[in-house]
Parts: structure tokens; C-alpha cells; sequence
């Protein structure tokens, strides 16, 4: 039971976080002072996890790492895209 209700955080606690990290870099319209390499890494981390539970079909494991490590792959596309809509703006 305990057990369970431990899975649950992950699963709640993670994508949120990612989500509100998204949310932010569309808002500002700019990847500035996102760590690219932190999300590539977090995104390897939750595919790991994911896969080392072997819960593949868990609701639990589903949305807390691989929907996480989902999400942290399309930070990293973020960032390569305003990366490269900043170099490409006049004067910069």
C-alpha cells in the first residue's frame, strides 16, 4: 500500500515540474539560462529508470518516466530552437 502511494509522487511530481519548465521557456520565447545538457541528461535518466523497474505498462511508471523523459527531450528541442532563432536575429 505504501508502496503504491510512493509510486504516485514520481508519476505527479515529475512531469509537473517538466511541464512548468516548458511552460516558462514558451512564455519567455527564449531557452536563456536553460541547461541543455541537464535536460538531455534528465531525459537518459528517466528513460533509465523506466526501464530498470520493468513496470512498463504501470500507470505510475508511465507518466513519471517515460511522459517525463518525453517532455525533458522536448525542453531540449526548445532550446535548440530558440538557440537558433537568437543567432539568427539581426545584431546578435
Amino acid at each position: 500500500m505504501i508502496q503504491e502511494i510512493a509510486g504516485w509522487f514520481p508519476a505527479i511530481i515529475l512531469p509537473t515540474a517538466t511541464i512548468l519548465q516548458l511552460i516558462k521557456i514558451v512564455k519567455q520565447g527564449s531557452s536563456e539560462g536553460v541547461s541543455m545538457s541537464s535536460w538531455i541528461l534528465f531525459g537518459i535518466a528517466n528513460l533509465g529508470t523506466y526501464i530498470f523497474t520493468g513496470k512498463y505498462t504501470a500507470i505510475q511508471t508511465l507518466l513519471g518516466f517515460l511522459l517525463t523523459a518525453f517532455l525533458n527531450f522536448i525542453i531540449v528541442g526548445l532550446i535548440l530552437y530558440y538557440n537558433r532563432k537568437a543567432m539568427k536575429e539581426p545584431g546578435i
